[in-house]
């Protein structure tokens, strides 16, 4: 038990609550002296600082979930340089202080303000006029580029007061307003102003505290400002004033709670308290010995509240008398999720609440079944009876005792007390079958990866409640970017996570770090390491090869890609156009090919090269080719018809010029006698000519010919007659309208220039005439001379126009009986129409459609049916 008592006796009781301070590292590397010749200027590896670092004369910033320290010399403060040099540098270490890079602070800008982390470790630095510098770890470079973003306007006066969280940034600027910008990580921040607080210009805003948007129903972060003997709270929709019945008291600092629903504000006159951030009512209060405004506070979890004045930190809970701890240095305090680190020039300490499980096993005069157990292991390694004793005494409580034995080496950084409380636990399982064995292995291997981030060398001091937090993923990504690669991926491997992107990392500093090795040899070392991770992208690593001018290297590792979606744009960025096309055909997907022509076409284009170097690529490859047109014959005619005749298909390039005439007929424009008309015709003669070149096309050259002189026929006759009503139509519908309009010389005009048979010219001109009712002249026409067709054309004009006294006229000079017989049915006049059938030799058929016919009439169809049975031809029905 003396163990116990000498553990317990580091702790220190704050209400009912024990708390200790742990050392994480000490002595810190940047506490010792200087060696010789050596300044806090001359560099390490990759740059890296090392030296004596005065916390009190620098601002500094460290990061959570154990991450790094930053800091810059406070060039607002006089400074004793010694031997260092007087322009300042940015500084970059791990939470063990050991040093990472460091880089000169950019010149010629405003004075900083501030320095922190974003939730995912890029550092930022506030300037004095509200612009904000973003760097890139951990190489400490300027991100996106060395230019500051402004977040604040000129007239704004610039920077009075600003906090940081993870993902945003509040600031009070000079005139009293309040900007916040909630995506500080972005390219574009878009800072926004929230309501006007109000605040006089005799007025001064004392102190001003976050509450961070995931706290807020609005989803927006809210701003506390004390200002006078109140607090305001300020947001995008207003302003609220808190506090007043309270009567705090001007609020000299304030810090709200890991949760959002606690504010620790320090009164002026030296009263600590404790309120809701709503200001309902006062939790606690302590009245502290000094009413001077401390320099920091921050909150220890969630149970107490930590104070610091120079060389004094008071902790703080809500009964009981407080924790004084002394400091002859000057320190920092980094809020974590379970506690507080403590950042001096000499170590680095974490305070936090001692667990539950600790408790009941080391404390003191502790008879928990806990206790009994790590004693029983204790007994046992000493060969001792007491072992079983114990044992007995716990047998119904063991699962309790084995978990608290587990949880508390978890929560332990000391690796010896680690193994001796899971040793505990393994006795304790040697008696207990039910207990699930899964949450030793599971607690074993969680230890094993905190200890390594642990190390000094890696610097990275989380807590297991930290770790979950955190998750193993982002752990590693954290490894990596610091990198950290071989760690990275022996804790993927451990745990069974997926090495790809640990890899792919260390592949791209491999290229960006190996500017003088041959691409060759280092093509052989990256493959040896980039094959142990099945389906990873070598397209990311290539990509990452050329933007580092390393084309050559980028080429053979595409090569190795596996997914052409990946491979195939990586390679026409690296201008491999050939390559790209053969692998986008190999894959059989269309829209890769497309891709790629699209993207050699754009580039002939820019570069204003003939098209006959992308035709003949194509050209070679028929799967590139029959895309290429297809997708062509819809809005890429001009190319298409280029690609056709660079190639000699001209019998493909004449259709085409045949669909662009269409196309451009159905313009309404078109026709009318419109300026379009004489582009399309001159589409029909160049399809014509190509057409001509060619002996398998003989019909369509002269079908082309033919319908070019027919527009331009028809586009005189609209010019003539100044009725656009010709182009478009037929030769026959052409004749017919021009014998309608009366005009018969421009008529015969096309029959002879389109050599239209008299057999058709007689039955074009009989339908005009009959169409315009025009019977005088038709009558006349009929007379000239023996149509060559007969008559039954002008019957059939009259007829179809309703006309059936004319059609009268012409049925006795039909020569056929059959066709006077029809005549007469579709008249109407049966008897004339059976007397006609009489005389045809096939009058059985004849009278069955006869009197199909004649059934619409009903008087109709009774003489005909007295006429049949006279010529006895019942027998045909």
């Amino acid at each position: 038990m003396s163990s116990s008592v000498s553990i317990a006796a580091e702790w220190d009781l704050l209400s009912d609550r024990f708390y200790r301070r742990l050392t994480l590292y000490s002595p810190l590397p940047w506490s010792t002296p200087a060696a010789p010749g050596a300044t806090s200027s001359s560099s390490g590896v990759g740059g890296a600082v090392i030296g004596r670092l005065d916390l009190s004369t620098h601002i500094v910033a460290a990061a959570p979930f154990g991450g790094p320290i930053a800091a810059v010399r406070d060039d607002s403060k006089i400074v004793q340089l010694h031997s260092e040099p007087s322009r300042r540098r940015l500084l970059l270490f791990s939470s063990s202080a050991h040093p990472i890079a460091s880089a000169p602070w950019p010149p010629l800008l405003p004075r900083l303000h501030s320095l922190a982390f974003s939730s995912s470790l890029s550092l930022l630095a506030l300037l004095s006029d509200g612009s904000l510098l973003r760097f890139r770890l951990p190489d400490l470079q300027p991100s996106p580029n060395s230019s500051p973003v402004p977040l604040l306007p000129p007239a704004s006066g610039g920077v009075a007061d600003a906090l940081f969280w993870g993902g945003g940034v509040a600031i009070l600027t000079e005139d009293n307003r309040v900007v916040v910008a909630t995506d500080i990580e972005a390219d574009d921040p878009h800072p926004r102003d929230l309501a006007d607080p109000g605040i006089g210009d005799e007025e001064h805003v004392l102190c001003m505290a976050v509450v961070e948007p995931q706290f807020v129903m609005s989803g927006s972060p809210e701003v506390l400002l004390a200002v006078g003997d109140r607090v305001i709270a300020v947001d995008e929709d207003g302003v609220q004033v808190l506090g007043v019945e309270l009567e705090i008291g001007p609020v000299q600092k304030m810090a709200v709670s890991p949760n959002g629903k606690l504010l620790a504000a320090f009164a002026h006159d030296g009263r600590l308290l404790v309120i809701p951030t709503d200001f309902s009512r006062i939790i606690f209060e302590y009245e502290c010995d000094s009413a001077l405004p401390p320099e920091q506070i921050a909150w220890c979890g969630l149970d107490s509240v930590l104070v610091y004045w120079p060389e004094v930190l008071l902790m703080v809970g809500p009964n009981g008398d407080p924790v004084q701890y002394n400091y002859d240095e000057p320190i920092k305090l980094i809020p974590e999720c379970d506690g507080v680190r403590i950042l001096s020039n000499s170590s680095m300490e974490f305070l936090h609440r001692v667990p539950d499980s600790t408790t009941l096993i080391f404390g003191i005069g502790s008879m928990s079944p806990a206790a009994l157990l790590y004693d029983a292991r204790d007994h046992y390694d000493r060969q001792s009876a007491k072992a079983y004793d114990n044992y007995q005494l716990i047998s119904s409580s063991l699962p309790e005792a084995i978990e608290a034995c587990i949880d508390a080496a978890g929560h332990e950084f000391d690796v010896s007390r680690q193994r001796t409380l899971l040793r505990a636990a393994t006795y304790g399982l040697a008696f207990c079958s039910r207990f699930p064995h899964e949450r030793f292995q599971e607690m074993c291997k969680m230890l094993r990866v905190l200890n390594a981030v642990r190390d000094p060398e890696i610097g990275m001091p989380l807590t297991i409640q930290q770790y979950k937090l955190l998750t193993a993923t982002v752990l590693i990504g954290r490894l990596i970017n610091a990198n950290q690669h071989l760690l990275a991926l022996r804790i993927s491997e451990y745990l069974n996570l997926n090495p790809e992107v640990v890899i792919m990392h260390w592949a791209c500093e491999k290229i960006t770090a190996s500017t003088t090795l041959p691409d060759t040899v280092l093509l052989e070392g990256l493959l040896d390491k980039l094959r142990l991770c099945k389906g990873i992208s070598y397209a990311a690593v290539a990509a990452h090869a050329d933007n580092s001018g390393r084309r050559r290297l980028a080429a053979m590792l595409v090569d190795h890609e596996s997914q052409s979606s990946k491979q195939i744009p990586l390679l026409l960025s690296i201008d491999e156009q050939d390559k790209a096309l053969s692998k986008a055909i190999e894959s059989g997907d269309t829209d890769l090919v497309y891709l790629v022509l699209f993207h050699i076409w754009q580039k002939v284009a820019v570069e204003k090269k003939a098209p006959l170097d992308f035709f003949g690529v194509i050209n070679a490859r028929p799967v590139a080719r029959d895309l290429f047109m297809a997708y062509a014959r819809h809005s890429k005619h001009e190319e298409l018809k280029d690609f056709f005749l660079s190639t000699g298909r001209l019998q493909d390039a004449a259709f085409l010029l045949l669909k662009e005439s269409r196309e451009l007929e159905k313009n309404p424009m078109a026709s009318k006698g419109s300026p379009l008309h004489a582009p399309q015709v001159r589409l029909i003669e160049q399809a014509h000519r190509l057409f001509a070149e060619t002996k398998e096309h003989v019909f369509e050259s002269k079908a082309s010919e033919e319908h070019a002189k027919l527009l331009r026929s028809q586009h005189e006759l609209e010019v003539s007659t100044k009725q656009a009503i010709f182009v478009g139509s037929s030769v026959s519908d052409t004749i017919k309208t021009c014998i309608a309009m009366g005009n018969e010389r421009a008529a015969l005009r096309v029959k002879s220039e389109f050599k239209v048979p008299d057999k058709r010219w007689y039955w074009l001109k009989t339908c005009a005439l009959a169409t315009v009712g025009n019977w005088d002249a038709l009558e006349k026409f009929s007379r000239e001379k023996r149509p060559p067709g007969g008559y039954k054309p002008f019957v059939e004009a009259c007829i179809d126009v309703g006309q059936k006294n004319e059609a009268v006229k012409y049925i006795p000079k039909l020569t056929d009986p059959r066709e006077r017989s029809e005549a007469y049915a579709r008249m109407g006049m049966a008897r004339e129409a059976e007397e006609a059938a009489s005389q045809a030799k096939d009058s059985d058929e004849l009278f069955g459609r006869l009197k199909i016919t004649l059934a619409q009439s009903s008087a109709a169809a009774s003489i005909f049916d007295t006429l049949r049975d006279r010529l006895s031809f019942q027998g045909a029905y």
